[in-house]
């Protein structure tokens, strides 16, 4: 503020600070003011940071427009020349001794977020200031003290506010798993709030959408009148106007709670809340309300957008991890009953298996008896039309076998024989079935399998089911040239590829080859008997070795699996590894054409 001329134009608190009587103060006229004190108004004046003097024994109060706009409140324009421990009386216990420490010893004072409780609302607010106290001179002593101040209540309370958001967001996101564990995981998180959230409760709305229940409370010293396990939301005569909101499709004001509290104390602060609000939580795509989200106003804070705004944010988020647990719940409940529906599949196929291989049995039997017998002597019609019935009958044996084996695997009650075995030899062996085929088929079978520096581990009863599936299939969709079995020992793992020169496979069939019951359409094949299960098979029984399958295929070039499973025996489980027996494998296994 300039002072040179009397007629010069001034904000408000220079021309107050003007006009105000100070004969009546201790300070007595502006006129008699000291050198000090004057220069220190002048610059406290002019400044657009917030400040005030205190000046004197009563620290004299005189400020800026600044200080009035952002901390005085409705103690402006009162405050003037009044000493300071009148207005601010209610922190002058933690704001006096600093002032007079300022006083006695000249030295500065600092505070950074200092929480006091300022009543220029009619209510002990919640604020944080960073200030200083100055000392002033005055001639040869300190004549009072100036102060720089800032407000930081909204920052403070702002990353406060962030926080509980965020590790609500972090909480019910990744621990949640029920929506009850989402709502107690979000009470616990809001409990950490107190300041903002004195207490908070969370209500679910039933399947009916008629009831309300009890989800979630996070302040234990309410009564029951308040919070209800369960309340019909119809009834508008309840304590919370849930229908209201359900209707309204908005966030609902509750007032006057303090006369329902009782003797019950809740809260961090000595006052109980007055207010609450109550807000739905809905979840995009649902038009029925998941439930809604009751929480009180802090005695000791403004109820404006800011906070209002936080409160619909919290209720975003709950409603948020509602959502994501009930999907996770209904996944789970999906998946429990897809594994119930895969057991009991799994278990009309065991049990049709054995119902149709024992009358296969007993009819393949007779059958084949009567063939070895009586064939050279049966006329040729009614050879031909046993070996008929022969043929097809060991082909339905072989896949009522192959469902079998895949339903045990399926239910784990598949038990493996891991032993030492000479791979090259059982490889070589269980080739050499399939080779009068193959020549009848027109085909070349080629060997090539080396030999190994050590037995490999193995089920030979699984082995012998790969080794004779691959050559099925590549005999069944070859229709010339050859079929080669190869067999190389790599770094840590032994290598089984049959590859042939057959009609090969589509490129968007791959991927699906491995698939339960899926067979390729329109595929060109010497039979057209099949399950669509053998190479799921093959994979499930490499799986149990520890290895891997892969295929490869161009579309009339030709195709090949390769089988990888790990040397050694440490990969297996040592329940199931059985040391030195002899080689055995049932050559009737192969499929003939």
């Amino acid at each position: 503020m300039k002072k040179n001329n009397s007629d010069v134009i001034r904000n408000e608190m220079s021309r107050r600070t003007q006009d105000f009587n100070w004969s009546s103060t201790p300070l007595g006229a502006m006129s008699q003011w000291p050198q000090g004190l004057k220069t220190a108004v002048e610059i406290m004046l002019g400044s657009r940071y917030a400040m005030w003097i205190g000046w004197g024994p009563e620290f004299i109060f005189l400020y800026n427009d600044a200080y009035a706009a952002m901390t005085l409140g409705p103690k402006h324009p009162w405050a003037l020349g009044q000493p300071a421990s009148e207005v601010w009386s209610e922190i002058w216990h933690d704001i006096g001794p600093r002032a007079e420490s300022v006083l006695q010893t000249g030295e500065a004072t600092w505070d950074e977020k200092l929480l006091l409780f300022l009543e220029r609302r009619n209510f002990p607010e919640e604020t944080y200031h960073t200030f200083s106290y100055s000392a002033l001179p005055d001639g040869d002593g300190i004549g009072g003290m100036l102060c720089v101040v800032t407000e930081d209540t909204e920052r403070v309370i702002g990353e406060r506010r962030l926080q509980t958001l965020r590790e609500l967001a972090a909480r019910t996101t990744d621990e949640a798993r029920t929506v009850n564990e989402a709502c107690q995981n979000a009470v616990q998180i809001l409990q950490s709030n107190p300041q903002d959230l004195p207490f908070t409760l969370i209500y679910l709305v039933g399947s009916n959408g008629e009831t309300a229940s009890l989800a979630g409370l996070n302040q234990m010293g309410i009564n029951n009148q308040i919070v209800p396990e369960l309340v019909k939301i119809a009834e508008k005569n309840g304590f919370w106007p849930f229908a209201d909101v359900m209707e309204q499709g908005h966030s609902v004001e509750v007032e006057n709670l303090r006369a329902h509290f009782g003797d019950n104390h809740v809260g961090v602060w000595p006052e109980n809340p007055q207010q609450a609000m109550i807000l739905p939580l809905t979840i995009p795509g649902q038009t029925q309300l998941a439930g809604f989200l009751v929480t009180a106003v802090s005695p000791r804070l403004v109820f404006n957008d800011a906070y209002k705004g936080f409160f619909e944010l919290l209720a975003g988020q709950i409603a948020s991890a509602v959502a994501n647990a009930k999907i996770y719940e209904d996944e789970k409940k999906r998946a429990k009953e897809l594994a119930e529906l895969d057991k009991a599949k799994t278990a009309f196929f065991s049990n049709v298996s054995h119902e149709f291989r024992t009358p296969l049995t007993l009819m393949l039997g007779p059958v084949e008896d009567f063939l070895t017998k009586y064939g050279t002597e049966l006329p040729n019609p009614i050879k031909d039309s046993l070996e008929i019935v022969n043929r097809n009958g060991v082909r339905l044996l072989r896949l009522v076998n192959t469902l079998l084996d895949f339903s045990r695997i399926e239910a784990g009650r598949s038990h493996a024989a891991f032993q030492p075995t000479d791979l090259a030899e059982l490889t070589t062996d269980l080739a050499s079935v399939f080779r009068a085929a193959m020549e009848r088929g027109g085909l070349e079978l080629i060997t090539d399998c080396q030999e190994l520096a050590e037995p490999v581990y193995v089920d030979r009863e699984m082995w012998e089911k790969i080794v004779l599936n691959l050559l099925s299939n590549a005999l069944k969709f070859t229709f010339e040239g050859k079929v080669t079995v190869s067999q190389i020992q790599k770094r840590s793992s032994i290598e089984l590829t049959v590859r042939d020169t057959g009609t090969g496979i589509p490129n968007d069939q791959l991927h699906h080859l491995f698939d339960r019951f899926h067979r390729i359409e329109n595929a060109l094949s010497r039979t057209h008997e099949g399950s669509g299960i053998g190479l799921t098979l093959v994979q499930e029984l490499v799986k149990l070795h520890g290895g891997s399958i892969k295929a490869e295929s161009e579309p009339g070039v030709g195709s090949a699996f390769t089988v990888s499973i790990p040397s050694g025996k440490h990969h297996l489980p040592a329940d199931q590894i059985v040391e030195g027996t002899e080689i055995h494998f049932s050559k009737n296994s192969a499929i003939t054409y």
